[in-house]
């Protein structure tokens, strides 16, 4: 049976605040590893409070690479990540270390691994005239209009979501085809990378819908308001950009627009913490090759090591 050379790699994937952070930072200080932020809010400046971005300290004790690369003003996709992925994982690698991916972006994780397909850049006047029609017959409509082109996207796309709703008829006017099968392309050649998968998956979600809320409400104490204030000052920045269409964000900007008070901003920040806590479960639970850890049971430090020392023990036995 022919020896697997690719150089090691681990991803530690799970839910918002499930305790990624920590127990990757834990991790590092047994093994040799480097670590690589997988999260699509952290990677933007002046976004601390709100993306619970790990705190200076934190950060000069055990450095991540992929935090704070990008402007808020200044998209960055999954092809972006990929691209800064793969060179971070390389410098990690050649240090004589292994890159530990840890965050809970499937998105992200998605295209590193497996690749994107290569769909058509964003037409600001096709986006024009699907917005119009929206505001004709709404995004119920239009997510009927979907599911009559592709309704393989329109299963996996809500009626209320309006932003991939319109991407996905955006395509579909663009190209002639559905987005569902354009998705089916990606990565031509295996991953040249050899992968240990951590997803924390918990059976029981009370205990980290509790850490939620309570995370919640600290970042409305530490200035989560005051925050989301200064960037408005900027001027050159708008709601529907990615960087402010993260969690917590979207909210508090609402908030100061005066759509609604304090108390409603608190359980819409909340209720949409969990509904991201959610979707990231349901994709995790689509990671067959992942190991599940329940971060609820047992001592997932003592788990987490466990599976990194048998991963690297035997990686180098086979060397």
């Amino acid at each position: 049976m022919p020896v697997d050379r690719r150089p090691l790699a681990i991803f530690l994937m799970g839910p918002t605040a499930s305790g990624k952070t920590a127990l990757a930072c834990a991790l590092s200080e047994r093994f040799p590893l480097g670590l690589i932020s997988v999260d699509s809010a952290l990677v933007y400046r002046g976004l601390d409070i709100g993306a619970a971005k790990p705190d200076p300290a934190t950060l000069s004790r055990y450095p991540h690479a992929l935090i704070d690369i990008r402007d808020p003003a200044e998209p960055y996709s999954a092809a972006d990540f990929s691209v800064d992925a793969q060179v971070a994982m390389h410098r990690i690698a050649d240090a004589g270390r292994v890159p530990l991916l840890v965050g809970g972006t499937g998105l992200y994780f998605r295209a590193l691994q497996r690749g994107l397909s290569h769909l058509p850049d964003a037409d600001a006047g096709v986006r024009a005239q699907l917005a119009q029609d929206a505001a004709a017959i709404g995004w119920d409509g239009m997510h009927r209009r979907l599911a009559e082109c592709d309704p393989q996207a329109a299963a996996r796309i809500k009626p209320g979501d309006a932003q991939r709703i319109q991407r996905a008829l955006e395509v579909i006017t663009l190209t002639g085809q559905p987005l569902s099968a354009q998705q089916q392309g990606g990565r031509g050649q295996p991953f040249p990378w050899r992968v240990l998968k951590l997803a924390l998956v918990p059976q029981d979600r009370a205990p980290l819908h509790a850490r939620i809320a309570q995370r919640f409400e600290d970042m409305l104490r530490h200035g989560l308001l005051d925050e989301v204030r200064a960037l408005r000052r900027r001027g050159d920045l708008a709601p529907d950009l990615p960087a402010l269409r993260a969690v917590g964000y979207r909210q508090a900007w609402e908030h100061l627009d005066g759509r609604y008070d304090a108390a409603e901003l608190r359980d819409r920040g909340i209720f949409a913490t969990r509904q991201l806590a959610k979707r990231q479960i349901t994709w995790l639970r689509s990671e067959l090759d992942a190991r599940m850890l329940d971060p609820e049971r047992g001592n997932l430090a003592a788990q987490a090591r466990d599976a990194v020392g048998l991963f690297l023990g035997q990686s180098e036995s086979c060397l």
